[in-house]
């Protein structure tokens, strides 16, 4: 799964309407627009989802799906660098009240957005970079990035202009305790969840 930037051929015609019309001609394809730039991401592939799978567990297990808070898939998140800028995490920890901040193209505002999660394939350069500065400039709280290609599991805190004051990789083998900001107390096995995300078992 690569990410690629696309070429604007209409100067003229929005950024969003460029990215509703390539979702519509690749069905499961997921399309950001980062820094005025659009990204085009392909389907995941299985040990992505089995990875995303095995991540959202605990965060429903600590009750983050029932009360105040929410969890999500592929829930769109407005991005404060340009009018039209969005991202897509793979999954969010959410204020219930989500409904209520809705701004436009199926994106909400970030403030409702207490964590994010990006599971990477060879988009690694996106999550591990692009990401970061995206997510961070929209002061989301959390930002936690399975990075499958160097086995390893990132924890951002404390977002600060473009980038976090705090960021953390876990090796197989920690135990990392998320923020309680996020609403709960949330424990990743790192060597569990990268397990998950390898390929043919390897």
């Amino acid at each position: 799964m690569s990410t690629a930037p696309v070429e604007r051929p209409y100067p003229d015609r929005p950024l969003t309407a460029l990215a509703d019309e390539i979702m519509e001609r690749h069905p499961g394809y997921r399309v950001e627009i980062i820094g005025g730039q659009i990204l085009v991401t392909p389907s995941p592939d299985a040990p992505h989802a089995r990875a995303l799978d095995r991540l959202s567990r605990p965060f429903r297990a600590a009750g983050l799906d029932d009360g105040e808070t929410e969890v999500f898939q592929n829930v769109s998140i407005w991005l404060p660098d340009g009018v039209e800028d969005f991202a897509t995490p793979d999954l969010c920890v959410v204020d219930a009240d989500i409904d209520d901040h809705y701004i436009e193209n199926n994106c909400y505002d970030p403030a409702v957005f207490r964590l994010v999660v990006e599971v990477t394939s060879s988009n690694w350069r996106t999550d591990l970079r692009t990401k970061v500065a995206a997510y961070a400039n929209a002061k989301v709280p959390v930002y936690v990035i399975v990075d499958r290609k160097h086995q390893r599991l990132h924890v951002l805190t404390d977002p600060a202009g473009d980038k976090y004051e705090n960021h953390r990789p876990h090796a197989p083998g920690e135990i990392v305790a998320l923020p309680d900001s996020i609403g709960a107390k949330v424990t990743l096995d790192v060597a569990e969840i990268l397990k998950a995300g390898q390929s043919n078992g390897g």
